[in-house]
């Protein structure tokens, strides 16, 4: 066929043509996204009880919803976390599950439990957990004037949630915008005690008129002769003169609630708080909608955002936590790739063939691959995203090879042999090795697919990206290059093609070096083997690697019942003490009223904070005036400094601590709060070094009826219940639903504080006043802030950051620990210990990754073994693994390095690029021995042969990837380890198929 197209060069331009306008085409309709849209085998189920203890939750709720979802089918994990008020109940599912049809079944488990739950209780709300879940950016909106009273931040409120909510998911690219930060607002109905004791009114009275008023009765149908009239009665109260204007008949006078009780607007108190810079926010979290393009979303939300800002001066609108850096980068790298990588090609080939029109052709493979690939993207429904771009980023390096290759082998061809049947005989004799190297850098992708959790499903673009732009390129390779080779060449000189005698000369004189003394080639091989076993085992288990980032999430614990109002004040205060090079703040105080699981839920005397400084080294320094503030002026807070980092760290990210460590009591159940502390006091005290946060607890105080009294008085539950629910403010009487937002109506002040409210009195049904604390006991406790849970029971977690010689260190402490425990020989009643954490999550994946990269070599012997028809030979060009997998982790050792996701993928990728050139020397030397060469006679001349288009080919993706390198930003740190592994494999491994290969050979074959 190559035959025939050689001679018809304007039918194949043609063709060409048609390809790039359809693949040009497309790049417009493909979704351009954060994450692959997959689901994560996840779903959550929030429980919300307010005014509940941690215990009432734990007890009446979280329990009940644990045993029913327990049964759901296909359940890998479940774990339960109760706190004050709320609970959270996540569901774990093995990957590829449908997770469509479980989050049905759940909702149907939901539905059943509902039945034992209190009745007073909202339906807990299920959420199916996807990476595209993951919010694009967030929205800060905020009132400029720091002094705005708490009206107008309620109208700012309203704003957001009636108008700029809807404006934003208008937007044609986003998908949902998840809001908290919002002020609520309630009517208050404070009694007048004078007038009320006067005319012998109770707030009961109060409430009755209320209700009775407050009634919408359904329309009436009256016939009129031959017309009919709806009539409908609306008795509703909507607004406070509505409920001023309610008649209390009382005694024959006819009163309004106006004159008995002071009704008032305000702010509702007791949800979360959100700041921006100091300044009371609402935060807007904008997801994207999947099929959409991030460059849309973008656009549309500038052009949203200009609008707004010329429209309400008076507001402030701030994006923070932009996720899309990450695939700015990716789409910038992925730019300056190919533009670098065409540039450098043009200069490796123009060096070495002294020829100015031979670039030309190479610049043609490039974006024609590029675009054959993203064509190939839209018909598969993969979507540009930042783990198909790391593929394509790859494979840029290695695009060029297949045509460097055809035309270094076309033009030795054309030393002894017509022109047409140079370019047809060269394409036709590398096509062999060039498909087999493809085979097999594809191949190494493969396994990738078979890991676990979410990476598996994530990889899948990876491997698709690599292996189409691969195969495009051989296409382009074979079919393109040899005609434009044809029409472009027809009078280039053949002399062209020889090569420098300094660098042939330098050349053989190393080949024969290494031929001459293969006892101590051969003997450095041994050394590589031991070295890559001690270096596998040295080097530090990592999920992700460390990368610099300027911004971080920081997390608070006062480990006191405090107010919201108590904790965003210490939180103010705090931020002012923290460093000077603070350049943007988001804090979150108290329970936030996201719906995705994209912010981790807090209570109210917790605190949540994104901090964005100017460099690292102000990050750093902030995280230790914070942590010495802290210790000074508050020891009992927790404070914990996680990276905001990006959509990477968000799904292969530490969920948990280096080491978690699970304490039970004795008989598998949660153990008491002097239990875990002596625990953790223990541990504090063995590793000093170490930051062992204190036990999370909470003082509580226990109200106690007494009966005897009651009776006495003829006092009722509902008569003490009644009352302590006016002295603490939560009297609700109904609630206002404008179709907007609800208002809830309450009957009594401000909550008060225990001794206001102990100090308060009820009235009995013989109108005596009784001070409540004749009524009611007080009795003081402590109880855990959280009650976890999982699949083997309850649960105290001991969280512990450190390295990892300490935590094994630590582990067995722990296990003594225990087993005294059971001894009672150090004073505590016996616990049993379990240990979690990313410590053995991270030594599971490079686990699997190790498995992976067994199966990748598996696979390449089994490719190769077909080539070659031969068992001995692949196991010659694979032999090259061991030496640069060692030199690999030789430097990453040297660098400091560990070995995470990255550079194990780096180590994977490598396995499949650097025996390419080893399968065309072989290969190279089996044609030469099957010719009639002596076997060292075809070793020197392949060695001859195959050098200028190994080093080409090796320069090209090395130079490719060496601007990665620079770690200058977010995304060149994350991909630095994976970088580095590529570069020094690729080095090494040039140098051992140049010099270690043949002397394999040579002693086999001999």
């Amino acid at each position: 066929m190559l035959t025939h197209l050689i001679h018809r060069p304007i039918a194949v331009s043609m063709c060409v043509l048609a390809l790039a306008v359809l693949g040009i085409l497309s790049i417009r309709y493909i979704p351009v996204s954060l994450m692959p849209d997959i689901d994560i085998p996840q779903i959550t189920v929030h429980a919300s009880y307010p005014g509940a203890s941690v215990r009432q939750v734990e007890n009446n709720v979280t329990s009940i919803l644990r045993g029913q979802l327990s049964q759901v089918s296909g359940l890998k994990d479940i774990g339960s976390e109760s706190r004050m008020d709320a609970a959270t109940v996540t569901l774990t599912f093995e990957p590829g599950a449908d997770m469509d049809l479980l989050f049905i079944e759940v909702g149907e488990k939901i539905d059943r439990a509902m039945t034992w739950l209190p009745k007073d209780m909202e339906r807990p709300k299920v959420v199916k957990a996807s990476a595209m879940d993951i919010p694009a950016f967030y929205l800060d909106v905020s009132l400029k004037d720091s002094t705005a009273t708490d009206m107008r931040f309620m109208q700012l409120s309203s704003f957001v949630r009636s108008v700029l909510r809807k404006r934003i998911e208008q937007l044609p690219q986003t998908a949902m915008v998840d809001i908290s930060g919002m002020a609520g607002m309630e009517i208050v109905l404070v009694p007048r005690p004078d007038r009320m004791e006067a005319l012998g009114l109770q707030p009961a009275d109060i409430e009755q008129a209320i209700k009775a008023r407050n009634i919408t009765l359904s329309s009436l149908s009256i016939v009129d002769g031959i017309y009919r009239y709806n009539i409908h009665f609306d008795a509703a109260l909507l607004t406070v003169d509505d409920i001023k204007d309610i008649i209390l008949p009382h005694e024959g006078r006819l009163l309004h609630l106006g004159e008995l009780c002071d009704v008032e607007q305000r702010m509702l108190t007791g949800g979360g708080i959100v700041r921006h810079d100091g300044r009371r926010a609402v935060t807007m979290a904008v997801v994207k909608q999947s099929e959409a393009r991030m460059e849309d979303l973008q656009a549309s939300m500038d052009a949203l955002l200009a609008e707004l800002r010329a429209g309400h001066p008076d507001l402030s609108f701030d994006l923070t936590r932009d996720q899309t850096r990450l695939l700015t980068y990716s789409m910038d790298n992925l730019q300056t790739n190919l533009l670098l990588g065409a540039a450098l090609a043009c200069i490796v080939l123009f060096v070495f063939m002294r020829s100015v029109r031979l670039p030309l052709l190479v610049i043609i493979t490039i974006p024609l691959s590029l675009i054959l690939t993203i064509l190939s993207f839209y018909i598969l429904g993969i979507s540009l995203n930042v783990i198909s771009l790391s593929g394509l980023i790859l494979g840029v390096g290695m695009i060029v090879d297949n045509s460097i290759i055809v035309i270094d082998n076309i033009r030795q061809r054309m030393c002894y042999e017509p022109l047409d049947k140079a370019v047809v005989m060269g394409a036709r004799e590398v096509f062999q090795p060039m498909l087999s190297s493809v085979l097999t850098t594809c191949s190494v992708f493969v396994p990738l697919v078979f890991l676990s959790g979410t990476a598996g499903e994530l990889f899948y673009d990876q491997a698709m990206a690599v292996s189409i732009a691969l195969f495009a390129s051989l296409l382009v390779a074979v079919t393109v290059i040899p005609v434009y080779f044809r029409l472009f060449y027809k009078r280039l000189m053949t002399d062209a093609s020889k090569e420098p005698e300094l660098f042939m000369s330098s050349y053989s004189s190393v080949l024969g070096f290494t031929l001459r003394h293969s006892r101590w080639v051969l003997g450095g091989f041994a050394l590589c083997l031991v070295c890559a076993v001690f270096l596998f085992e040295s080097l530090s288990k990592e999920r992700l690697p460390d990368v610099p980032h300027e911004d971080t999430m920081m997390s608070i614990d006062w480990n006191l019942g405090i107010s919201e109002q108590e904790n965003d004040r210490r939180l103010a205060d705090l931020l002012i003490h923290a460093d000077s090079t603070l350049r943007t703040s988001t804090t979150m105080v108290g329970a936030q009223t996201f719906l995705l699981a994209h912010t981790p839920e807090i209570t109210a005397s917790e605190a949540m904070a994104y901090l964005r400084y100017d460099t690292e080294e102000g990050r750093l320094q902030a995280q230790r005036s914070i942590e010495n503030y802290l210790q000074q002026h508050y020891p009992r807070a927790t404070v914990t400094f996680t990276p905001v980092g990006s959509l990477l760290d968000m799904v292969f990210g530490d969920e948990n601590s280096r080491l978690s460590i699970h304490l039970q009591n004795a008989n598998g159940g949660r153990p008491t709060v002097a239990q875990a502390r002596a625990f953790t006091d223990s541990l504090r005290a063995a590793f000093p070094d170490v930051t062992i946060q204190p036990v999370a607890s909470d003082l509580t105080i226990e109200y106690r009826a007494l009966m005897e009294r009651m009776a006495v008085h003829g006092v009722t539950y509902d008569n003490l219940l009644s009352a302590l629910r006016e002295q603490t403010g939560r009297r609700q009487v109904f609630s206002i639903n404008d179709g907007a937002e609800i208002v809830p109506v309450i009957i009594g002040d401000r909550a008060k504080d225990r001794d206001q409210v102990m100090a308060s009195s009820l009235t009995s049904p013989d109108g005596v006043r009784i001070p409540l604390h004749l009524l009611v006991a007080t009795a003081e406790g402590e109880d855990f802030k959280r009650l976890y849970a999982a699949s083997d029971g309850d649960y105290y977690p001991v969280d512990v950051d450190c390295d990892d010689a300490t935590v094994r260190h630590i582990m067995t402490w722990a296990k003594s620990f225990a087993e005294h425990s059971v001894d009672g020989k150090n004073g505590t009643d016996g616990v049993s210990v379990t240990f979690f954490g990313d410590y053995f999550s991270s030594r599971k994946l490079v686990q699997e990754l190790f498995i992976v990269l067994t199966v990748a070599l598996a696979l390449l012997y089994f490719i190769l073994a077909a080539q070659f028809e031969s068992l001995v030979q692949p196991l010659i060009i694979l032999s090259e693994m061991v030496v640069d997998v060692a030199v690999v982790l030789l430097v990453l050792w040297l660098a400091g390095e560990s070995l995470n996701i990255m550079s194990m993928i780096g180590l994977v990728v490598m396995s499949g690029i650097i025996i390419n050139d080893s399968i065309l020397k072989v290969d190279t030397i089996n044609r030469l021995r099957r010719s009639g060469t002596p076997t060292l006679a075809a070793i020197v001349r392949a060695g001859h042969r195959r050098l200028r288009p190994i080093i080409m080919t090796s320069l090209t993706t090395i130079l490719a990837i060496l601007p990665l390198l620079s770690r200058a930003d977010m995304g060149s740190a994350l991909q630095y380890p994976l970088s580095l592994t590529l570069i020094v494999g690729m080095t090494v491994g040039t140098l051992v198929s140049l010099f270690f290969v043949p002397l394999v050979y040579k002693i086999i074959y001999k």
